[in-house]
């Protein structure tokens, strides 16, 4: 399987600075990293974290910002 192949299902993945990424659902989820319960294709998953990561910062630099 690759990356590119439209048969490849993968699942949306979030780590602990809540930054998104996509991770074949045939690999095991690399330390650090969490299944945030959306799979499907590649266009499924990109489009779900387009809708919801709407602060590219990471969690620290947001928290450390709120705070000051």
């Amino acid at each position: 399987m690759s990356f590119d192949n439209d048969k490849t299902v993968f699942q949306v993945v979030i780590n602990h600075e809540e930054q998104y990424s996509i991770w074949p659902d045939y690999k095991a989820i690399p330390e650090g990293w969490k299944a945030v319960g959306v799979s499907g294709d590649k266009a499924t998953c990109l489009a779900h974290i387009e809708d919801v990561w709407t602060d590219m910062r990471p969690k620290s630099l947001r928290d450390a910002m709120a705070g000051a």
